[in-house]
Parts: C-alpha cells; structure tokens; sequence
C-alpha cells in the first residue's frame, strides 16, 4: 500500500506545505538546541565539552544539510505538483531518526555507568521532538514508521552502550536499567501510536477543509456563470417595445433563479405587422433558459419568413423544438400579431392558457384556452387556427406566465386568476406599463414575504 496519496491536487500541496513546516519547526529545535548547548558548553569550558560540542555541530550539520535537501525537493515537487517520491520521504525518516541515536551511542558522558548512557543522555528527548512532529506529516502509517524506525536506531544505541536483552531478562529488578530501556523503546512506539491518531484527525480536518473550500470556488464558479447566463438572457430580451400606431404595447419578465424560462419577445414581420410573443418553458433555471433561447432563434427564423403563414410558422417552430427537448420538457408559447391602423388582433397559443382579454365595454374578462399542444410534445404541431380579435378602445390582452397567479402565501393560498383580473380591471384606465407594475406589487403584497417559486412575465396590449 502507498505510504502517501493525494486525492487530489489541493491535498498534495498541503501535504507538501505541512512537511515544510514539519522541517522549520525541526531545524529552529536544533538551532535552539546548539545554542544551549554552546552557552552550556562556555559556562563549564573543558577539552571533554569541546570535543562534544564539535562532534554536535558536525552531527546537526549533517541534519540541517539533509532537511535542506528535502526542502529542495519539496519546492521543486510543490512546482511540478508532484508529491515526494517514496525514497525521499524513507530516507529522510531513517536519517532523522539515526541523529539522536548516533548522539546516544558517540557522545555520552563516560563517567556513566555504561547501563544508564542511553537512559540519561538528553538526546534521548529528540526522539518525542521527531515523533510528535511526524504527524504533520498528515499519515498515521507515516507516524507509526517514525515510531518503529526511532525504536529500533535506540536499541542499537543503547546496544553500543552496553545494553543487552539477555542482561534484561535476567534482571530481577523491575527498574533495572536494562528494563528501562525496553520501557523507553516502548514508550517511543506508544509516542508514535499517539502521534499516528493526531495525523488521522489533521489529515481528516484538512481533508473537510479543503472539500469545503472546492465546493465553495465551484458555488463561486457557477455563481459566476450564473451572472454570465443571467446578463445573456437579459440582453436577449428586447431593449424597447414596438410602436404599434393604435396599440400600446409594454412587456416585463423576473426569473425565480438568475436564469428562468420565461422570454418575451416582438418582431416586425416581412408585411410590416409586428408579432408580439411569450414563451413558458417548463421548469426554471439554466437548463430552461437554453431551451428559451433556443425557441426564441427558432421563433425568429420561422414567422421571418414572408411564405409562411401564421398557422405554418408554429408547426415549424414545433417541429424545430421537438427534436431538441428531452422527455418531460416543453414550451408553452403564444404570439399576438397586430398591425398599425388596425384594430384586429391575431392569436395563436400552443398551450399557453389562460389567455386574459378585458372588454372595456362590457367591463368583463374572457379567459381564452388554447388552440393548440404546447411545443415539444409531439413532432406534428395540432391547433385549432389563429383567433382574430377586434379591439375597441380600452379593450385589452394580457398575456402572462403562470408564476402570477399561482404564487401562493404563506397559508399556501394561491393568488389566482380572480385576484389577477381584479387588479387589471381596477387598474385598466393606466397605460400598459403601469399594469403590470401594479400587478406584480398587488401579487407581492398577497405572497406577504414568500419566495418568488416561479418566473414571471406578461405582457399586456391595449387599444388607445
């Protein structure tokens, strides 16, 4: 099994990182430790001191050029976004363990019984200094090798001093200093076995960190191209609305995401009319927002061609959006063709309903179905032919996406077409615009703080 693995680019180069600040703390220790020793060294000054305290600097000089090394290679890894190779990290821990064991077994003080150089050399302490410092190395195996390398180097220390397993067993006495220096290898080993728990909960945190920060660019990414997709769609939209002599035209869309699928959109025709559209795609969001552009090119295409009727142009758009909606996907889709001087009105819904036409004169709604299947549902587009209208003045049509008067409050009313054609009535001496402004504030009002659940678009026509 591979002593280390990172799962993924963020990982190793925090494992990279830990290790270089495993190897600071390391090399600030020596430092800290020579300085000690030399300060120790001046206040008892003696041929015995000296030699020991040059045999020191050779030995940490040793060290120091090693963990240099290892830094090297973990620049040099951290560029090329690598990990260390399994030889530098087994090599590094062998030689790291060897430096308080060289200590232990060259420079203990001779005026020591031989049984107790290896019990009483301060050495001993870098072996807890190495082995506490391992779990930054975020592998518990990677602890537990330290440990096992730190034991064993000690026994042979302590071999070179004196020590020997059979004087250990044949000592009586428990504190015998031939047991205690099984007791300190064991103690090592259990150091390691604390330190490899301590790699398994840094490894883990840093593990949670660093999901939580990918998740977080990738929720910043798609934010992002969230904000994109949004100013897209929004430049899709039209910038003003037709100039219709005898018609006041206003139109108006809020997705419930920062993308919807809801479009409104107008068109001048090849016989100088203009087509009014809104389209619903089933559904809210980035996918139905690329439906709707789609239709919308579709839609373009198709009534832009002088041949083509009214009836004729839908069956093609149908036939265009069939082939690229999913199981399950649709658009609901009306357009209004109106021309200027004229107080005819052509409608056609593919499954886009209720329809809302006020009657000035009557002072009355007639909620119009549609004539035919919503787009997408099947390739052959089924309809009823276009309605004609003929407007008086102050008649309007009012064309609207269900997110209106299915937004429902909190004890999950629904505001309903009722409500909707009320506020239109109440409001019907306003100019278009206005309209649908007082409805969206009437529908905010009734929703008393609920979430938008639903894209909202109308579009109202009224006759001057």
């Amino acid at each position: 099994m591979s002593l280390l693995r990172g799962e993924s680019h963020a990982f190793r180069q925090a494992l990279l990182k830990s290790e270089r600040l495993r190897i600071h703390i390391l090399l600030v220790a020596v430092a800290v430790a020579l300085l000690i020793r030399l300060l120790r060294t001046l206040a008892a000054w003696n041929a015995e001191n000296a030699s020991a305290l040059l045999w020191i600097v050779l030995c940490s000089a040793v060290l120091v050029i090693v963990e240099l090394a290892v830094l090297h290679a973990i620049r040099l890894a951290m560029a090329s976004e690598r990990l260390l190779t399994h030889p530098v990290w087994l090599i590094n821990i062998f030689l790291e363990t060897c430096f308080p064991a060289f200590l232990i077994a060259f420079l203990s003080s001779p005026s020591l019984a031989p049984d107790y150089r290896a019990l009483v050399n301060p050495a001993f302490l870098l072996y807890f200094l190495l082995i506490s410092l391992a779990a930054l190395r975020l592998n518990p195996s990677i602890c537990v090798l330290c440990g096992f390398t730190s034991m064993v180097t000690y026994l042979f220390a302590a071999r070179y001093q004196g020590w020997s397993l059979q004087g250990t067993l044949s000592s009586a006495s428990l504190f015998a200093p031939q047991k205690l220096v099984v007791a300190f290898a064991a103690a090592i080993l259990l150091a390691a076995v604390a330190a490899a728990l301590v790699a398994r909960e840094f490894r883990s945190q840093v593990e949670a960190a660093l999901r939580e920060a990918e998740t977080r660019r990738k929720m910043e990414h798609l934010q992002h191209d969230m904000e994109v997709a949004r100013s897209i769609q929004q430049s899709l939209l039209p910038k003003s609305m037709p100039q219709v002599a005898g018609f006041e035209i206003a139109a108006w869309n809020k997705p419930a995401d920062q993308t919807g699928g809801d479009y409104y959109d107008w068109q001048a025709l090849p016989d100088g009319r203009i087509l009014v559209a809104l389209a619903d795609v089933t559904g809210h969001g980035i996918g139905p927002a690329l439906l709707a552009a789609v239709c919308r090119a579709y839609a373009r295409l198709s009534f832009g061609q002088q041949q083509n009727g009214f009836l004729k142009s839908m069956e093609q758009v149908n036939t265009a959006v069939s082939a690229d909606v999913g199981e399950g996907r649709f658009v609901t889709f009306v357009a209004a063709i109106l021309g200027p001087n004229n107080s005819e009105v052509e409608l056609l819904s593919a499954g886009h309903a209720p329809l809302f036409l006020y009657w000035l004169k009557h002072d009355r709604f007639e909620k119009m179905e549609a004539q035919g299947l919503p787009l997408g549902i099947s390739p052959d587009f089924f309809s009823e032919p276009p309605r004609t209208l003929q407007f008086t003045t102050g008649d309007l049509l009012l064309l609207a996406t269900d997110g209106f008067f299915e937004w429902a409050n909190a004890s999950e009313e629904l505001f309903g077409s009722d409500r909707l054609e009320n506020c239109v009535r109440a409001s019907r001496d306003k100019p278009s615009a206005e309209i649908i402004s007082i409805l969206y504030a009437d529908v905010l009002r009734f929703a008393g703080g609920t979430s938008q659940k639903d894209d909202l678009t109308a579009i109202v026509i009224k006759r001057m």
